[in-house]
């Protein structure tokens, strides 16, 4: 389990993340929401250790060190492959380096990726440059996934089926803490959701629970963060009203 106590984090005077307590156990897929800004991608690089903090991230009530750290893996979309090099030397470098990288897993995402084992990776797309960084996330053998904004790039029919296969090929220790915007795409695919909202946890619900309460994921995190469906009407009459008056 990865327990997060009283973490914060400042960027200068700015406050990032604001007394964050959490916990993740094995085997939960875990969706972090949140607008723009609110501390998600913080919060990830914290639970790493990329970002000094303050508080403590411990994983099964140990500091997380160059002992334990190969129990997490990243996929990011800043990236974090060598771009030089080809998917099958990343393999064979993995290989060497986790000893239980999982092989089967990363040749069959590959395959179902459609990416080529043999072209750098500078010469891949976007798109595919960010399933690559998922596949190797998924195959380094880690029990905690952390996800940020990892779909980006990618089409809608890949990630509805990639979502199909990463369910299907799941053990039931692996944690998958998944930040994107993508709420209704993954609302049938998470088990947990968690909001963030300025640097604070605003809700964490079970979505089992949302669903014996008859609420979406979508409903849920509108209710939570308070949002005014009338806004977007207020500005155009707003607008309509200046025009009709002669402003620009």
């Amino acid at each position: 389990m990865i327990e997060i106590r009283d973490l914060s984090k400042n960027y200068g005077a700015k406050e990032a993340l604001n007394h964050i307590n959490l916990t993740l156990p094995q085997g939960e897929i875990v969706g972090l929401f949140g607008e723009n800004g609110a501390g998600k991608t913080t919060l990830q690089k914290c639970i790493l250790g990329f970002l000094r903090h303050k508080g403590a991230v411990t994983l099964d009530g140990a500091p997380i060190t160059y002992r334990n750290i190969a129990r997490l893996s990243f996929a990011t979309c800043e990236h974090s492959f060598f771009p030089s090099l080809t998917p099958k030397a990343h393999m064979e470098f993995y290989q060497m380096h986790f000893p239980s990288f999982r092989t089967k897993r990363f040749t069959a995402l590959m395959e179902f990726f459609e990416l080529p084992m043999t072209r750098q990776l500078r010469k891949f797309s976007v798109g595919q440059q960010n399933q690559f960084e998922v596949i190797m996330a998924l195959s380094q053998g880690a029990d905690y996934i952390l996800m940020d904004e990892p779909f980006s790039g990618n089409d809608v029919f890949n990630r509805e089926d990639f979502y199909k296969v990463l369910l299907g090929i799941l053990e039931p220790t692996e944690t998958i803490l998944l930040s994107t915007h993508l709420l209704e795409e993954v609302q049938h695919f998470i088990s947990r959701a968690v909001l963030i909202h300025q640097g604070s946890i605003a809700a964490d619900a079970l979505v089992s629970d949302l669903e014996d309460q008859g609420k979406d994921l979508m409903t849920f995190v509108k209710e939570t963060y308070h949002y005014r469906g009338d806004r977007v009407s207020k500005v155009l009459s707003t607008l309509a009203e200046d025009e009709e008056g002669g402003i620009k």
